[in-house]
């Protein structure tokens, strides 16, 4: 591996620890400021496409707030060039109660050391019964 591959390898590390913290300002710190985020469902063919770190920012927080008890449980991460692969497992709970367990995966644009694009593609899977 090179110096800035390792470097991006360890952003993606950082990125998803953010994520599972629910740090809004550690995960922002990992995109540029014109970070575009294509998010896994949406009404355009790539899923909702959501500009600027502001935005994007927003969204992330929705999903926290959503599912107060979201993570992504990481499987591996690939760094090739100025992209990335971070394969996963989504889990988190609704305040309905409905549990959401599904697989999915990341595509990843740098644009130096920092984050410029990401693309989340999740399967697409019914939530679970909650326990009685």
């Amino acid at each position: 591996m090179t110096d800035l591959t390792d470097a991006r390898h360890a952003l993606l590390e950082q990125l998803f620890a953010a994520f599972n913290r629910h740090d809004a300002e550690a995960v922002m710190a990992c995109f540029t400021p014109d970070v575009i985020f294509h998010a896994a469902a949406g009404p355009e063919a790539q899923g909702r496409r959501i500009e600027g770190q502001a935005a994007v920012r927003a969204a992330f927080e929705g999903v926290w707030t959503a599912m107060p008890d979201v993570q992504w449980t990481v499987r591996r991460h690939a760094v090739f060039g100025d992209r990335a692969v971070s394969e996963w497992l989504f889990t988190g709970t609704s305040a309905e109660g409905a549990r959401v367990e599904a697989e999915g995966l990341d595509l990843f644009t740098f644009a130096g050391e920092a984050i410029a694009a990401k693309s989340a593609f999740r399967k697409d899977r019914p939530p679970l019964l909650r326990a009685a």
